[in-house]
């Protein structure tokens, strides 16, 4: 009860910079839709050629190691809240916490739409049961760990080169203890489950 009291009331606190980051994410999604749009007739052959073989070697009953795309996945995804938490930790690193939700948004919103426009309602489809089950878990621990760590960096800049005061021990060890509860939060992540057996 105390810990759900706790993090509702830390929700509270950093509301508006959970509103800002969810916000910059969003853009994100519709900018990289949009960047779709900006490719070359070449390139656009270029990755359907590389998606048609990807389908075809699963209807050909390719078998995919699932421990290893789980392994290949967890690590990248870690890197990306390793990443966020060191730029938390450092005043400069505060506009490259933004640069990374932004890129994550670009990232996922280019693969929706490049399948959406490839594939149509199958690439939707496709798009549903590979991509968004994953996100459900990566895209809110990421939300939280960027919060985490735009928050440390505020405050560091406010009770450390401002006003010079403040104990720095607890909340560092509230947002590293926020990281790492998110890199657990992402061992529930459906990595390659729905589609190594397609």
């Amino acid at each position: 009860m105390n810990r759900n009291l706790s993090m509702k009331q830390y929700i509270k606190e950093n509301l508006p910079l959970f509103i800002f980051i969810s916000v910059l994410f969003v853009i994100g999604v519709v900018f990289g839709a949009v960047m779709v749009n900006a490719l070359s007739m070449e390139q656009k052959q270029e990755m359907t050629r590389h998606l048609g073989s990807f389908f075809q070697e699963v209807n050909d009953g390719a078998e995919f190691d699932s421990q290893q795309s789980f392994v290949q996945a967890f690590g990248m995804h870690m890197k990306w809240l390793l990443l966020i938490w060191l730029f938390g930790l450092s005043i400069v690193g505060l506009p490259l916490i933004l640069v990374l939700d932004f890129l994550k948004g670009v990232l996922i919103g280019f693969t929706v739409g490049y399948l959406v426009g490839q594939m149509s309602w199958k690439g939707m489809l496709f798009a549903l049961v590979s991509v968004a089950p994953q996100n459900l878990i990566v895209i809110p621990a990421i939300l939280f760990a960027s919060v985490a760590a735009m928050s440390f960096s505020i405050y560091m800049i406010k009770n450390r080169f401002m006003s010079r005061n403040g104990t720095m021990y607890q909340p560092f060890m509230r947002y590293t203890s926020i990281t790492l509860l998110m890199g657990v939060f992402l061992l529930g992540v459906p990595y390659g489950k729905d589609t190594s057996h397609r």
